[in-house]
């Protein structure tokens, strides 16, 4: 008898994509819209890819070889084979079946062993590689609900929205080692500045996820009986998170008048480079500016340039800087956002001229002027005499007297003459824009409360889009999760798995 023909493993495939040419060149199919094409096309076409996925599993499992001992880490032997062992793998085009070998033993509490499970790398759970990549990228954009809606749509994969949290918080779990790895390699010139700065914003969290203190405000405020908050009161809802940005800038030489003035057009800005953005609710601020400064140390390990920081006043922030770059023996220079202090400047004016009006304008803008002259401390010294002057009551001037203050306790973080002479940063717009992206247009979602894993892996998901990272530590990621899932359960793993 002749022997059987060997199987072709496409077969199933071949089928469905002749279906799809036959739905096409059917008389019914001329009288569709491009729009009903496109449907049919992707239908068919998802299935067709299903299909083409499912016979090369089922060709791969025809060649797999049988392996004579197969022992654990443990030390454990697993001398019974069992062939046909079956696992579903939710794919971008639907669900398939993984045929393998498995290896066992009759020992209680040892479990079996699937060498080509570690050839092929599967995860743990069911969602295949790139689905949990799809998954991650739109959990980052929108809520996980929506986003098990869109993977459903755009996909014949199916993951719940519980099932894309946790996919969420496992693609995200390597974070910190894939930038403790990085090497300090910069597109930088040797002369660019090399910029730290850091900022907070909160998010609303659930209850059992605040910190103690918050916890503790907010469960008394639950025993109030108050219908509505009075004025300035908060819910006592939010964690801080932290969030922080390194990166590189040319000199940006000018003078004040280019700033604060009509003088004359400001040469053009220079584009910044290597920029890391990043933030962190489950850390506190503390840990993350530590990172901070060693992911700047990575950069420039010998302090080989000027090292700015820019900050925005907050004494713990402030604090927490300077005695970590004391301990680390860095030189570095803080300064004081100027947006920060035009707002003080303003509030002092409405203290002096009505608010909207043109004097006010130009008040603030003669003071603002002598600020970037390095000038803080005369400002200062006019506004108290100027309040004095125009005997104003101690409840009309305080805005002025606050201004005042503040000038005076920050004068050594404004020497705005001396950083715009050398072509530092002045403005922390790097690190405004990076709470807004990373934080505000993700975590603010109206009536949303985050758990602090789910917070926590979305922020970092959302950091390394926003650094154009993602590629790089998607390759860094997979490899934790082989040797994670694969190479530590074998004690002669490279005979198994590289075979």
């Amino acid at each position: 008898m002749p022997a059987d023909p060997a199987p072709d493993y496409f077969t199933s495939a071949y089928d469905q994509y002749c279906e799809l040419v036959s739905t096409l060149s059917s008389p019914e199919s001329q009288g569709w819209e491009h729009g009903e094409v496109e449907r049919n096309i992707n239908t068919f076409g998802t299935e067709l890819l299903r299909r083409l996925f499912q016979g090369y599993l089922e060709q791969r499992y025809a060649k797999e070889s049988y392996q004579s001992e197969v022992f654990g880490s443990d030390g454990e032997a697993r001398p019974h084979r069992r062939k046909q062992t079956e696992r579903q793998l939710e794919t971008l085009f639907g669900e398939v079946v993984v045929t393998r070998v498995g290896y066992s033993t009759q020992t209680l509490g040892v479990s079996a062993l699937y060498p080509s499970d570690g050839q092929l790398n599967l995860p743990t759970d069911k969602y295949s590689d790139e689905l949990r990549r799809r998954v991650a990228e739109e959990a980052s954009k929108v809520s996980f609900s929506e986003t098990s809606s869109t993977i459903a749509k755009t996909t014949g994969g199916a993951v719940g929205k519980r099932q894309c949290e946790e996919v969420t918080v496992k693609v995200a779990q390597d974070f910190e080692a894939f930038y403790a790895q990085r090497s300090g390699q910069t597109t930088a010139g040797r002369d660019d500045l090399l910029v730290l700065t850091t900022d907070g914003k909160g998010i609303v969290m659930h209850s059992a996820d605040l910190r103690p203190a918050t916890a503790k405000a907010a469960e008394k405020s639950t025993q109030s009986h108050q219908v509505r908050l009075s004025p300035g009161q908060k819910r006592q809802r939010k964690r801080m998170a932290t969030v922080a940005s390194v990166y590189h800038v040319p000199r940006y030489e000018r003078c004040a008048e280019e700033i604060i003035g009509e003088a004359r057009e400001p040469p053009q800005r220079p584009a910044i480079r290597d920029k890391r953005v990043w933030a962190s609710v489950e850390q506190d601020a503390k840990s993350v500016i530590a990172s901070t400064f060693a992911e700047a140390l990575r950069r420039d390990p010998q302090q080989q340039r000027e090292w700015v920081i820019l900050v925005d006043g907050e004494p713990h922030q402030l604090k927490t800087l300077k005695a970590m770059a004391k301990q680390k023996s860095l030189q570095v220079t803080l300064v004081l956002d100027f947006i920060h202090v035009l707002e003080y400047v303003w509030k002092a004016a409405f203290c002096f001229c009505p608010v909207g009006s043109p004097e006010a304008h130009t008040w603030v803008q003669e003071r603002a002027l002598r600020i970037l002259k390095g000038q803080a401390s005369d400002v200062a010294a006019g506004i108290r005499r100027s309040a004095t002057l125009r005997k104003l009551s101690a409840k009309a001037r305080e805005k002025a007297d606050t201004c005042a203050d503040y000038l005076l306790k920050y004068r050594p973080y404004l020497r705005y003459d001396h950083y715009l002479e050398q072509g530092y940063p002045i403005a922390s717009g790097i690190i405004e824009g990076a709470c807004r992206h990373l934080v505000s247009d993700r975590m603010d979602i109206t009536g949303a409360r985050w758990r602090l894993d789910r917070a926590e892996a979305v922020l970092r998901i959302r950091a390394l889009r926003a650094s154009h990272d993602f590629d790089d530590y998607w390759q860094f990621h997979k490899l934790q999760e082989f040797k994670r899932n694969h190479l530590s359960n074998f004690q002669d793993p490279e005979r198994l798995l590289f075979a």
